[in-house]
């Protein structure tokens, strides 16, 4: 069964017409799509590895003593020493709460296999944008920039992803777009 198309009979620029998926109307170039999995797969280990790293402890940025295995807590170090700024102190009330401890975990494995399987990256995206800017929000003027940082890139780096349909190639998209609640809800795609 070939994948569910977002709308039949497209129209492209230069008058043909598709029926099918659009992930070719929007970016056409094999070389660019590449580019775009890549980006994509590049940003979901942005998040599975904080992730892998907050869980275990690997010794990155989380000492094996502080592992939320062995009952750390993954944003009582950055709320309360970390941030900085005029918003910076703002979350220092629920710093190491257990509510906001599973909300950022979860957050980050779930933005990151939803990138790096290329399923469900709308909601994806829009969970990366929202982390992504109260990341920024508590570090707010950054050292290297005054105005952005790669808070900004990986938001926007989540949009591109999510408005090229690059969960499609070398990725699990198209199959996703395929199950009826998929279809049904397409802010699932």
């Amino acid at each position: 069964m070939a994948a569910t198309p977002l709308r039949n009979n497209v129209s492209a620029t230069d008058g043909t017409r598709w029926s099918g998926s659009l992930d070719e109307l929007i970016v056409r170039s094999r070389p660019a799509r590449g580019a775009l999995a890549a980006l994509r797969i590049l940003l979901a280990w942005t998040f599975i590895w904080p992730f892998l790293d907050k869980v275990f402890g690997l010794g990155f940025s989380t000492k094996s003593a502080d592992a939320v295995i062995n009952g750390g807590s993954p944003t009582e170090g950055f709320l309360l020493y970390g941030t900085k700024g005029p918003f910076g102190h703002i979350f220092d009330s629920v710093a190491g709460g257990p509510f906001l401890d599973v909300l950022f975990m979860l957050g980050l494995l779930g933005i990151g296999l939803a990138f790096l399987l290329g399923i469900g990256i709308r909601v994806a995206a829009v969970s990366c944008a929202v982390m992504t800017g109260f990341m920024w929000l508590v570090t707010l003027q950054p050292a290297n920039n005054p105005i952005t940082d790669d808070h900004w890139m990986l938001a926007l780096a989540g949009i591109v992803i999510a408005t090229t349909h690059a969960g499609d190639f070398f990725g699990l998209g198209r199959k996703w777009k395929e199950f009826r609640l998929v279809r049904r809800y397409r802010w699932l795609v």
